[in-house]
């Protein structure tokens, strides 16, 4: 999206909000989609890497159930809760002012019916400061949508590969293939007609993303999904090198943290040993 004007917003009640860059708003997603503009998105989970990707000009930031990976430990995002997403994406949303932050609701969080739904998109609102909610599934999680929508609060999507149902699915395998075209164009049209504003299209062909693109008038974010996507959406220790293991072949690393970072520690270890550190230079 382009950037956005250096001007403060106006608070409902009348005071400004902090000079500085304008809020990325969901009206922001729309006009971006009609004007062909590509939206981009990171994940975040902490208040530097907040900053720093906002400042860059990242026009939304989601606090992922990824973090069941990248912060806790977890072989896969199912044991995440919500109780452990709140704070960190209350930091998140603390260190922005102009990325859009979305609160990624947990597997179990959501399922059981509507009710929950907004339950638990109330308490990601109320307790983070967060700007949106994300939830997976299409056709099963519509009216999940609508419930949370219809209170005000916007939602984001999620369909083709959705983590959260890796073992239903069968593991991480490409969704939307052959005759599953025609259920991910079902699901995707179901979020869009319960209300979110915006749709995650995660591991499918680069010809079904842009089939369902085209179809729907809400925007459609890449993840793995190909080029033809209204905007594109990585986990960011993926894409800056600091994950350890398996990557995504569609991530494309942009930087080696991780050597970095070693290189680093290695070098500190050394000094500290051999009593280089600290020098007279860092003392009181």
């Amino acid at each position: 999206m382009p950037a956005q004007p250096e001007t403060p917003e106006q608070h409902t009640y009348g005071a400004s909000a902090p000079a500085g860059p304008k809020r990325v708003r969901t009206r922001h997603f729309q006009n971006a989609k009609q004007q062909g503009i590509k939206i981009t998105g990171l994940t975040s989970y902490d208040t530097l890497t907040a900053r720093i990707f906002d400042e860059a000009g990242i026009d939304f930031l989601l606090v992922g159930d990824s973090a069941g990976n990248t912060v806790f430990g977890y072989d896969t995002t199912l044991p995440v809760t919500v109780d452990e997403l709140i704070p960190l994406t209350r930091a998140v949303a603390r260190s922005t002012k102009r990325a859009f932050v979305i609160g990624d609701l947990p597997f179990g969080s959501y399922e059981t019916g509507p009710e929950e739904a907004l339950h638990t998109a109330i308490r990601f609102m109320k307790e983070t400061g967060a700007h949106a909610v994300k939830l997976e599934g299409g056709e099963r999680s519509a009216e999940q949508i609508r419930r949370i929508v219809q209170a005000g609060i916007p939602v984001m999507g999620h369909v083709g590969f959705t983590p959260q149902s890796e073992h239903g699915l069968g593991g991480h395998l490409i969704q939307g293939r052959g005759d599953g075209l025609e259920q991910l164009i079902a699901d995707a049209e179901a979020v869009q007609a319960a209300g979110a504003f915006a749709v995650v299209l995660e591991m499918v062909p680069a010809e079904a993303a842009q089939a369902v693109t085209e179809r729907l008038a809400i925007p459609t974010i890449s993840v793995g999904a190909g080029p033809h996507a209204d905007g594109q959406l990585l986990v960011w220790t993926d894409w800056a090198g600091l994950t350890i293991g398996r990557v995504p072949k569609f991530v494309k690393q942009y930087a080696d943290l991780a050597g970095i970072l070693g290189d680093a520690a290695k070098a500190w270890q050394a000094d500290v040993a051999s009593g280089e550190y600290p020098g007279p230079e860092h003392s009181y």
